[in-house]
């Protein structure tokens, strides 16, 4: 009767064979979907990898670039070249006679103001540490031992 139950319950061996091709075409199909998203997710990395290396370079490009004419920029602003360019333009150096100072009301003449102090001025301890940090164990027994003996002995007198 066993045997019966068993034969009963048993599938036809054609039911078995599409259990397990059904079974290993949908590990199959699960294999290429993670395969799909592994190869879009590099796709995207690599295509990013590409851009940001490609704005690095324009970055370097432009770098260099804003050194060049920060260079030029020198050149123009040199005193030579702006020497060279106020002749051109019918200026000349001034001499000291060609000077003329004009006095003007309410305007006030230059005052001289000291930022720092002069460098022969009296210079201010700067002490880091108290006293009481730099002392050592045995100057504080010293100490300690010199108060208690002449509290001591201040009191007998």
């Amino acid at each position: 009767m066993n045997q019966r139950i068993i034969q009963a319950y048993r599938q036809a061996p054609w039911r078995v064979q599409l259990q397990w091709i059904g079974l290993f075409l949908l590990v199959l199909v699960g294999g290429m979907l993670i395969a799909g998203v592994y190869l879009y997710v590099s796709g995207q990395a690599a295509e990013t990898g590409a851009r940001i290396k490609n704005l690095e370079l324009e970055r370097e490009g432009l770098a260099i670039r804003i050194a060049d004419m920060r260079t030029q920029l020198a050149l123009l602003n040199s005193s030579q070249v702006m020497l060279e360019r106020a002749e051109k333009l019918g200026f000349r150096p001034v001499e000291r006679d060609d000077l003329v100072f004009l006095p003007v009301a309410g305007v006030s003449s230059r005052e001289v103001v000291f930022l720092a102090p002069p460098p022969a001025s009296i210079q201010r301890e700067n002490k880091l540490l108290r006293p009481a940090y730099t002392q050592s164990l045995w100057d504080v027994l010293y100490q300690s031992v010199y108060q208690l003996v002449s509290s001591r002995g201040g009191q007998h007198q």
